[in-house]
């Protein structure tokens, strides 16, 4: 299993356009990738940020989410709402 934790800051006052955007990417990874096991959006204590959670079988997977028509464009539609690129980690399972 492989993780990802993307850590996003938001700009100010665009949280709710931010979420919006965020949730339809969601229902789409949840409803569409079978290997993706989570992906799931925090909100972070600290103001206007925010904590994707994300697992996937094996490596496939994570290209294959890349990938995606939905991924790619809602991904651009949420950049314009950032504050800066997204911090990501990737994690293997042991």
């Amino acid at each position: 299993m492989l993780g990802v934790v993307a850590t996003i800051k938001v700009k100010a006052g665009m949280e709710k356009e931010f979420e919006a955007v965020a949730k339809e990417l969601v229902a789409k990874v949840n409803a569409n990738e079978p290997g993706c096991t989570l992906y799931a959006l925090h909100r972070n204590e600290a103001a206007g940020t925010y904590v994707f959670m994300e697992r996937y079988t094996d490596q496939a997977a994570v290209e294959a989410h890349r990938g995606t028509d939905y991924f790619k464009a809602l991904g651009r539609k949420m950049g314009e709402y950032m504050d800066g690129r997204a911090d990501v980690v990737r994690l293997t399972e042991i």
